[in-house]
Parts: structure tokens; C-alpha cells; sequence
């Protein structure tokens, strides 16, 4: 599928910026957009504003990349991975919304980056990994028990929903990073999403959903929330594997409760603060403690096998252009690791 020439400056702006920067951009923006989301909860609720944040950004993103129904059919099951992020992506939203009607930002957005840091710390098999484990449960139990007032059980309920959603979320994209270029495969996902969440949506805001207020709220949170956060976070998860992406939305939590006090007016007590900051640490110690002679034999390995597969491509007959932009997606594919050593 040709890209436009609009995606492709895009693209080639995006490729000179470091994954790192990519991810970092990515969790301030959804952040702020969950931060001002809440100001159309009057007239929408939450349920329509995930709504129409999911078609607006959805449409944006289709206008972008043009989908063509071809492009996905070529690529081996493209169409199971979009819709699965989809599927995922609906979820997620509608529980991390509707829990922060019910608890802080900073809190939602502690409790699901539990998602990611599971995936960082899946397989361990050392006492030593069990270190960061520990620490981040007990940022869970300051964050939601240990202030001055307990946390509702349906927020926290909602939160740990979206966790596990967005858990899948992070590695089904890798998957579909690696099947798919530019963000063709992001636009249909996140327009089936729309669909997926419009049934809860409608019956909940109803005429609501036409309000001039809720409309231009939901476009902002769209684009800052949706649109660039999770093509900067596809373009991130090509270059570096789910793991290490989990680890460096370590600083969501942070995010999510300085920008719940700044735009919200939400406040933490002293220990609830604490249990957020022993996530984080726990995430980045997640990644100081692996060891990492098994990611440089992956990497070495993957290294000599492409040699191997370059000749086979050449008895097969495969074009020049196809050989070249296919050995990038291999490689990934191998070296991404879903779990630990």
C-alpha cells in the first residue's frame, strides 16, 4: 500500500527521534488526555467519551494511512492481530475511564502499569527478580490502603481491568509492529474499537454525544491521547522489544498523578505518593537485575542465521526490494522476547 506523502514526512520525522523520547511523549500525552477527559463527563460520561475519542481518532488515523483491505490480507494473520489490538484497546479504554471516576488519576494509572511491568517480569526464575515483585506490591498496598481513606473496590477493580488489557494490548502490537508497516494496521484496530465500544457509549450519553463541549473535548483527547501516543508507541515497539517498553512507561504513574493534581485538583496522601514512586522503582530495578548474556546470544544468533536466510531468498527468486525490507521484520520478530529468561 503507498503511504501518502503527509504519513510519510511523518514517518521519516518519527525516525529520527530516539524510541525512548517516542515512549516518553506517548505516556504524557495519554496522561493528559485521561486528565482532561473528565470535564465532559457531565454531559457524556465516561462511556461516551471513550466513544468518541476511539472514532475520532480512528477516522484521523484512516484519513492518514488509507487502509486497504488487500494490504492486510497479504500480510500472514494481520487481520486476527488488528482486531485482537482492537478488542484490547476498547477494553482498556472504557475500564481506565470509567475507574477514574471513581479513584485518582495517579492511582488508575499506577494500577495499570502493572500490566506492562508483568510482562517485564514474566519468567523470572531467580530469588533476586523477586525483589522488584515485592516492591511494587507493596506500592500497590500503600497506594490503595495506606492513606488516610481506602480506595473503592470497583476503582481498583476497573484499574487492574485495564492493566490486563493493556498488557495485551503492548504485545499484540509488537506483533502487529512487525507485520504490518506504517499505521495502517493502528487505524483499522483502532476504528474497530470504536465500533466495539459505540453499543456502550450510545446507551449511555445518548444525545449527550452531540454536545459542541463533549464533541471538542473528545477531540483533543483524541489526538493528544490517542492518535500520537499510540502511533509513537507502534513506531517505539519496532525498535525495541515489549519488555523494555514496559519498563519505560515506568514514569506513567508519576505522570498520571502530577497531571490528576494539576489539572483535576486530585491530591494523594504522603503514603499513596510513596507506593507510586515504589512501583516506578520497582520497574526500573525489573531491568537492573536481568541478566543480559542471553539477550546478547539472541542477538548473535539472529545475527548469523540472517546470512542464511539472504541465500535462501536469492534461490527463491525474491526480489531485491522484497529481501531487503523483509530481514528487518524477521530480525525483530526473533530477538522480541515475550518473557524472561
Amino acid at each position: 500500500m503507498q503511504q501518502s506523502s503527509t504519513t510519510q514526512g511523518l514517518s521519516a520525522a518519527v525516525g529520527k527521534v530516539p524510541a525512548p523520547c517516542l515512549v516518553l511523549a506517548g505516556v504524557s500525552g495519554i496522561q493528559f488526555g485521561a486528565a482532561l477527559a473528565p470535564s465532559a463527563y457531565p454531559q457524556a460520561g465516561a462511556a461516551g467519551v471513550v466513544f468518541l475519542r476511539l472514532l475520532i481518532a480512528g477516522l484521523i488515523l484512516c484519513v492518514l494511512w488509507r487502509p486497504r483491505r488487500q494490504a492486510l490480507k497479504s500480510a500472514k494473520g494481520a487481520w486476527k492481530t488488528v482486531l485482537a489490538a482492537g478488542t484490547l484497546l476498547a477494553g482498556h479504554h472504557i475500564a481506565f475511564f470509567e475507574a477514574v471516576n471513581h479513584i485518582p488519576l495517579g492511582a488508575v494509572a499506577t494500577i495499570e502499569f502493572l500490566g506492562p511491568f508483568a510482562i517485564a517480569m514474566a519468567g523470572s526464575r531467580r530469588a533476586l527478580d523477586l525483589l522488584p515483585a515485592c516492591l511494587a506490591a507493596g506500592g500497590v498496598l500503600l497506594l490503595s490502603g495506606g492513606g488516610s481513606t481506602s480506595l473503592p473496590a470497583v476503582g481498583l477493580t476497573l484499574a487492574a481491568t485495564a492493566a490486563c488489557c493493556w498488557a495485551g494490548y503492548i504485545l499484540v502490537s509488537a506483533r502487529m509492529a512487525t507485520r504490518l508497516s506504517g499505521g495502517q494496521g493502528l487505524a483499522v484496530a483502532i476504528a474497530w474499537a470504536a465500533l466495539l465500544s459505540a453499543p456502550y457509549g450510545i446507551a449511555h450519553a445518548g444525545t449527550g454525544l452531540l454536545d459542541p463541549h463533549v464533541l471538542w473535548v473528545a477531540a483533543v483527547v483524541a489526538v493528544v491521547s490517542s492518535v500520537l501516543p499510540y502511533s509513537l508507541n507502534l513506531e517505539a515497539l519496532r525498535r525495541i522489544p515489549p519488555r523494555i517498553f514496559g519498563v519505560l512507561t515506568s514514569l506513567e504513574p508519576a505522570a498520571g498523578a502530577l497531571f490528576g493534581l494539576l489539572v483535576l485538583g486530585q491530591h494523594l496522601d504522603r503514603s499513596q505518593w510513596l507506593g507510586i514512586a515504589a512501583v516506578a522503582c520497582a520497574s526500573v530495578a525489573a531491568t537492573s537485575l536481568r541478566p543480559r548474556k542471553r539477550q546478547t546470544s539472541l542477538v548473535r544468533a539472529t545475527s548469523d542465521s540472517l546470512p542464511e536466510e539472504e541465500s535462501a531468498r536469492n534461490r527463491a527468486g525474491v526480489p531485491c526490494s522484497q529481501r531487503s525490507s523483509a530481514r528487518p521484520e524477521v530480525s525483530a520478530e526473533r530477538i522480541t522476547p515475550t518473557s524472561g529468561p
